[in-house]
Order: structure tokens, then sequence, then C-alpha cells
């Protein structure tokens, strides 16, 4: 080394040390789940649980758990949480590259009261006349299931399908039943189990229940669960929030959020823990 501490020699090769060398930006690994808004109830059927991706624990729609995200610091990140459906699909949730499909809306009492289809499709209405039967919406792959069917037997007797879940199809109706809402799944992201995505319960003489357990709205009306993203219960049940939940190693890096975005932190042994409850048109990123 020259006795100015600027240069040294190896062999052939000249290395200049401490002259203006800007260091790489840290790379953050951040595991996600992403809950898109519950489908609203739709005068009969349930309404179907939001769509949900995950890179860590369980995903949507018997899905393989999907690969962490390569992240890098001061880099701003668009993040949205989807609302719940009124009579209407959920809102879909994003952040980066990843986008979970609103739940779809439970089906009307009308001759074309097949459920909607999104993240988990709605549950099928029915209609007044003998015999009709209609078809739940399709949930996305890899994200939720499908709706349960509905149908009228006659004269007073019908029942509406249950909206699907993340975890599994809503249930059909039977005779006077509406059928019940899927089942979501259990995700612990956050260091403790929790429930997200279920179906809300057809309407029917019988009211079915939604998948409670999961977010899903109890039965006759029930709304879903905030943050949830659960499903509505028929007739009316307004569907649950969705949900960003980030996961990322302590040491790597500190999260901050702009404005119009609702975020909690916690730390979970060597991680943190970032739960978005509300963001439209919002960015995170790291420092």
């Amino acid at each position: 080394m020259s006795r100015y501490g600027l240069r040294t020699l190896v062999g052939n090769n000249r290395k200049v040390a401490g002259l203006g060398k800007t260091p790489k930006p840290a790379t953050i690994f951040v595991d996600y789940l992403v809950v898109a808004g519950g489908g609203g109830a739709g005068g009969q059927g349930g309404g179907g649980g939001g769509g949900l991706r995950s890179s860590y624990g369980t995903t949507g729609g018997g899905g393989t758990v999907e690969a962490s995200l390569v992240l890098t610091a001061g880099v701003a990140y668009d993040c949205t949480v989807g609302s719940g459906g009124n009579f209407a699909n959920g809102g879909d949730s994003t952040f980066h590259t990843i986008t979970s499909t609103g739940g779809g809306k439970g089906g009307p009492r009308s001759s074309s009261a097949n459920g909607s289809s999104g993240g988990c499709g709605g549950g099928a209405g029915n209609d007044s006349g003998a015999g009709a039967t209609f078809s739940g919406g399709t949930g996305t792959a890899n994200q939720g299931y499908g709706g349960g069917s509905g149908r009228h037997v006659g004269g007073s007797f019908e029942g509406a399908g249950g909206g699907g879940g993340a975890g599994a199809v809503g249930g059909n109706s039977s005779t006077v039943n509406g059928g019940a809402g899927g089942n979501g799944i259990n995700n612990s992201i956050t260091g403790t189990s929790v429930g997200y995505a279920g179906g809300g319960g057809g309407a029917g003489n019988s009211a079915a229940s939604g998948a409670t357990s999961f977010g899903g709205g109890a039965a006759s009306n029930g709304n879903g669960s905030a943050n949830t993203g659960g499903g509505g219960s028929g007739h009316s049940g307004i569907g649950g929030s969705g949900v960003v939940i980030l996961r990322y190693l302590t040491a790597s890096g500190t999260i901050t959020a702009s404005t119009g975005v609702s975020m909690s932190t916690a730390v979970d042994g060597s991680h943190t823990v970032a739960t978005i409850t509300a963001a439209t048109s919002a960015t995170v990123s790291w420092t």
C-alpha cells in the first residue's frame, strides 16, 4: 500500500480503495399474504371470499405456496387493500407484482341467478320457476374455489348457494336450505394462526351460515369480518375488506408507508410483520 493509503498492488492488478464507490442498495426478502375484499351477497346467494395469495404457510385454491419477493431498499412499491363488496364483487388487493382478485357477488332471485366469478366464486341465487337450478361463480386458480348452486324446488321451497372460500367450494342448496359458505384457510404469517377468505352463507327457507371461522358472514345477512376477505351472507351481507401482510428480517431494513396507508408493525422473533389494513393508490418502501 502507498504511504497515502489509497492503492494496493496485487500482482499486475491495481486496486483503488476508498475512491467514490457507491454501495449497492440493500436487498429485502419479503414474504407476503395478500387477501382481496370479500364479495357481497346478491339477494340470495352468499358472497365469495376474497382471492388469497401467499408465499408463507398456506395459499388459496389448493395452490403451491409462492416464492418470496426480492425487493430493493429505497424503491416505492404499490399497495392497495380491496374493500368488501356491497351487492357487488369485492375489490382487488395488490402488492408490487402480486394481485389477489375480489370475491364474487352472490346470485339474486331472478331468471339470471348464477353467482359471479371472482377470487372465490359467489353462490348462486334462485328463481320463482319450479325446478330451476343455477350455478355458482368460479374461483380464480391458486386463489380460491367456486360457489355452490342454488335451486327453486317448487312453491315456497327454495335455497341459494354458499360462496366459495380460499380453502373449499361453497355448499349447494338442498330443498329449503341455503348452502354453507366454503371454508377459507388459516395462515400464521403474523406468528399467530388466523382464518381468512371464508365464503358467505346462502339464503333460503332455512338460511345457512358463512364460514365464520374464516371471516365469512353469519347466517341471514351477516357481514364478512373486516380485514379477512370474508364473503357476506344472503340476503344482503357485505363482504369483509381485505388485507396485505408483509414479513421480513428486522435486520434488513425499516418499512415506511406513504400517505393513505393504515399500517401497524410487530416483531415475531427475528422478523418484523407489517399489517396493512387500508391503502388506496399508496406505496411502501424500506430504508
